[in-house]
């Protein structure tokens, strides 16, 4: 029986990060094996960079010694320990990336890709849609001329926040500058390629209504995160007068949340985040709730490459696939070459087709970016906003 022998927690970074400022820190899990072999796991910060850190060394306590194969007892274990799992994003952060980890371990292991291991490839090729892309954009001109750069990549799809500060409410004025901004993308870039609207779940239910009303005539893909997350009730009135079909799911932790939005038909797209909603296993159960309900996914992907690489390895399974989040063309160098494996070409990512999550670190510039402290913070910029964009 093969179990994990050892368990390493890396808090890295560099300041002044503009795509993601909510990232500019990450952590990584690093499992040994009793048999050597090493698996990576990755959770989210987001302005919670040391609750989380703290949570992985709570996580530790349970999986250590453990068989890192037996991923529903290991999971089921801290579920029974963790008290307030089902409302702790800290929590659930931390508990995703030691599941991801152990699937990382168990490829390795079997010398499999894990995707093998969850059904087979079905989707060979991954559209992913451009995010980070528009740090420092106000005017119109300012995201066409930088859409049009990301065209020449391979693109075609641009998800944005073109409501500045406007935060709760919305007036005449801001709706109209976003307005604009949203037309100058459709008419400039033309038809075939996807406009996707992020709201940040920023406005209460009559101003978002307003909002998605003004934007519908611009046949977005979707618009996400419409209405602050606490309000979900708003989305019944909200999907009763838009017609652009909503996306959400970064901010839901479990499949039963998911299950409840789904079935009650509060969402369209499903976003849900490996790294913060219990892992590879439980986002494959997700995606079979939503898939019985009609509904498709987009898994939300805003933090870093082992983040991104377990998620591809579930979006090559699914059947129920639309679209995959992508920052990799905005991060900055050390993000990028944390880890080598998978590649996004023309638009689309591709796997590598080696053993586990496909991936391999540069453990030597890990070392060289070990920090420690929270995000940097900005007072007058939220952090969950791209740079530059908030004024």
């Amino acid at each position: 029986m093969e179990t994990i022998k050892s368990v390493d927690i890396y808090e890295l970074g560099s300041p002044g990060e503009k795509s993601s400022p909510w990232s500019s820190t990450i952590l990584i899990v690093k499992l040994t094996s009793s048999n050597g072999n090493v698996g990576y796991g990755e959770a989210p910060t987001t302005f919670m960079t040391l609750p989380v850190k703290e949570s992985m060394r709570e996580v530790e306590r349970v999986f250590k010694d453990q068989n890192y194969f037996n991923i529903e007892k290991n999971m089921r274990e801290f579920y029974k320990h963790s008290f307030y799992l089902s409302r702790s994003m800290e929590a659930t952060s931390a508990l995703s990336a030691f599941e991801i980890a152990s699937w990382d371990l168990i490829g390795k292991d079997l010398g499999t890709p894990v995707y093998n291991l969850l059904g087979g490839e079905y989707n060979s090729e991954l559209r992913a849609y451009a995010n980070g892309w528009y740090s420092d954009c106000l005017e119109p001109d300012d995201f066409v001329s930088r859409a049009k750069e990301y065209i020449k990549k391979g693109y075609t799809a641009f998800k944005f926040d073109p409501f500045r500060n406007n935060f709760d409410r919305i007036g005449n004025d801001g709706i109209k500058k976003a307005v604009d901004i949203v037309s100058a993308m459709r008419s400039e870039l033309g038809e075939n390629i996807d406009l996707l609207i992020e709201c940040h779940g920023r406005f209460s239910t009559k101003y978002a209504i307003k909002v998605g009303q003004a934007l519908d005539e611009f046949n977005p893909l979707f618009i996400e995160e419409p209405i602050h997350p606490e309000m979900e009730l708003g989305l019944f009135d909200f999907k009763r007068y838009v017609n652009t079909p909503v996306a959400l799911g970064e901010r839901l932790l479990n499949k039963e949340d998911f299950a409840r939005y789904i079935s009650q038909g509060m969402v369209d797209i499903v976003q849900a985040d490996l790294t913060n909603s219990k892992g590879i296993l439980e986002a494959k159960k997700i995606s079979a709730i939503v898939e019985s309900f009609g509904g498709l996914m987009a898994f939300h992907n805003a933090f870093g490459p082992v983040q991104t690489a377990a998620t591809l390895n579930v979006d090559y399974t699914l059947t129920n696939f639309l679209i995959q989040e992508s920052f990799e063309d905005s991060w900055p160098d050390w993000k990028r070459n944390l880890f080598s494996g998978y590649r996004i070409e023309n638009g689309h990512f591709k796997l590598s087709g080696k053993p586990g999550l496909g991936i391999t670190a540069d453990e030597k510039l890990m070392e060289k970016l070990i920090y420690d402290g929270m995000e940097e913070f900005n007072k007058n910029e939220p952090s969950w906003v791209v740079s530059g964009t908030y004024k």
